[in-house]
C-alpha cells in the first residue's frame, strides 16, 4: 500500500533533517534518563513511546486508561525493537484517579513526564457533559500531574498542545489555550515545554482513520472539500514531542515550520488518492441515502460511493495556524522546527477564578455550556467561538 507520506501528498519526512542533527545527543540524553509518558497508547503517545524505547532509556513507564491499547503497544514495541536493559511497564490507570496518586507516591521518581493524554476532538463539545470531561483532562489532570512532578523533583515536563489553541474557534482549541496558560504559571517551579502541530494522518479516532473502518465496514467515504489542513505522520508528532522534550527551554512551544514539504491538502483530495490506492474510482453521490445504497453494489464494480460535503459543523476552523502575531518566534535554531520563545506571563487571579468557578459548578453537578462558554471568554476575550447549532455527530 502506499505510505502514509504519499497519501498527504509529501515524498519526505518532516523532521529528518533535525533528527539526523540532534540524535547522537538525543540518544544520550535518552539512555541516561527515565520517563513517564501520560497517554501513551494514543496514536500520538504511541508514537513518542517508540521514539523513546528505540534509544534505551533507564526507564520508561506508560500510563493509559485504555488497556486494549497498551497490549497492542507493548506487542507493536516487542515485534519492532524487542528488548532494552531499562525497566518498562505499562499502567492501565486513570490520571485523575486515586489509583494512579498512589502510583506517583510509590515512586514517582522520573527525569522526563511526557503528557499525551487529551480529550482531542471538536466534536466532545456538543453536550456539556463530555465538554465538561475535556477541561477535566486538557487542563485540570495537566495542573495535577504538574504538581505532582514537581513535587517528585523530575527536571522536565512537556504537555502537547495544538494548532488549535492559536486564535481558537472551538472549545477543544480553546481548552488547550487556556492549559498553556496553567502551564505558564508552573514554568516558575518546573521547566516546561509543549508543541503545537498539525492533524495526525490515520491517528485513532481521525476521519482518515476512518477510512479504513469505512471500506472494512463497506461503507460510504464522506468528508469535507472545503476545510484544508495540514498533516503530519504518527512518527513524525512522535520525533516533535520529544525533540521539544529533550531540546525546549522553559516555556518554548514547538512547531513545525511551514514549507513545500508542509502543505495545506483537504480531507476529499487524500481520500480519492486513498481509494485509488486501494484500486477503486470515487463514484460521487448527491445525499446520504444514495451513498449508504450505493454502497452495497458499486465496490463489487470497482467504484467506491464518497458524498464530498461543504463544512457548517460547528468549531471547524476555516484555516491552520501555529503561532499568533504577537508571539515572539525563533526560525534559525532547527531546519523545520520553529520555536515560540515565552515569558511567564499569565494573571494569577484569573487562573485561579477559572479553578473555583469549575469546582464550584462541578460541586453543584449543574452546568449548561453557555457556563462554560461565559467562563472561556473571560479567560480569552478574544475567543472567536463559532456555534452553528451543527455537530459532526448529526453526520455519517
Amino acid at each position: 500500500m502506499t505510505s502514509v507520506l504519499s497519501l498527504i501528498g509529501r515524498e519526505k519526512d518532516l523532521f529528518a533533517c533535525d533528527i539526523a542533527n540532534n540524535d547522537l545527543e538525543m540518544t544520550d540524553i535518552v539512555s541516561r534518563s527515565s520517563f513517564l509518558v501520560l497517554g501513551g497508547a494514543g496514536s500520538i503517545g504511541q508514537a513518542v513511546t517508540k521514539e523513546i524505547f528505540k534509544r534505551s532509556p533507564k526507564k520508561l513507564h506508560i500510563v493509559d486508561i485504555s488497556e486494549n491499547n497498551l497490549v497492542e503497544l507493548v506487542r507493536d514495541v516487542r515485534s519492532s525493537f524487542g528488548y532494552i536493559k531499562g525497566d518498562f511497564q505499562t499502567f492501565a490507570l486513570d490520571i485523575g484517579s486515586i489509583e494512579y496518586d498512589a502510583f506517583i507516591k510509590a515512586d514517582g521518581k522520573y527525569d522526563y513526564v511526557l503528557n499525551l493524554s487529551a480529550l482531542k476532538h471538536v466534536r466532545s463539545e456538543k453536550d456539556p457533559f463530555t465538554l465538561m470531561r475535556m477541561i477535566d483532562v486538557n487542563i485540570f489532570n495537566t495542573e495535577k500531574t504538574m504538581q505532582q512532578a514537581i513535587e517528585k523533583g523530575s527536571k522536565k515536563y512537556f504537555c502537547v498542545s495544538t494548532d488549535k489553541a492559536a486564535n481558537p474557534v472551538n472549545m477543544m482549541g480553546a481548552s488547550k489555550r487556556i492549559m498553556e496558560m496553567f502551564l505558564m504559571r508552573r514554568s516558575l517551579d518546573i521547566v516546561i515545554s509543549t508543541a503545537r502541530f498539525a492533524n495526525v494522518a490515520f491517528s485513532d479516532g481521525s476521519l482518515l482513520h476512518s477510512f479504513d473502518q469505512r471500506i472494512n465496514k463497506r461503507q460510504p467515504i464522506v468528508a469535507p472539500k472545503d476545510i484544508k489542513r495540514y498533516f503530519v505522520t504518527p512518527q513524525e508528532s512522535g520525533q516533535l514531542c520529544l525533540m521539544s522534550c529533550i531540546f525546549g527551554e522553559n516555556r518554548d512551544i514547538f512547531f513545525p515550520k511551514l514549507s513545500e514539504s508542509l502543505h495545506l491538502i483537504t480531507f476529499a483530495d487524500i481520500a480519492v488518492k486513498y481509494l485509488s490506492d486501494l484500486g477503486y474510482k470515487p463514484y460521487l453521490c448527491d445525499s446520504e441515502d444514495e451513498a449508504r445504497e450505493l454502497a452495497k453494489t458499486l465496490p463489487d464494480e470497482g467504484r467506491w460511493p464518497c458524498l464530498f460535503t461543504d463544512s457548517d459543523t460547528t468549531g471547524e476552523k476555516d484555516f491552520e495556524e501555529f503561532f499568533t502575531d504577537n508571539e515572539a518566534l525563533d526560525m534559525e535554531r532547527f531546519e523545520n522546527l520553529g520555536i515560540i520563545k515565552n515569558k511567564p506571563i499569565f494573571v494569577p487571579e484569573l487562573i485561579s477564578e477559572f479553578e473555583e468557578t469549575i469546582l464550584q459548578l462541578k460541586r453543584d453537578k449543574i452546568w449548561e455550556k453557555n457556563d462554560i462558554i461565559a467562563l472561556f471568554l473571560k479567560m480569552l476575550p478574544n475567543f472567536g467561538h463559532k456555534e452553528t447549532g451543527k455537530y459532526l455527530d448529526s453526520k455519517m
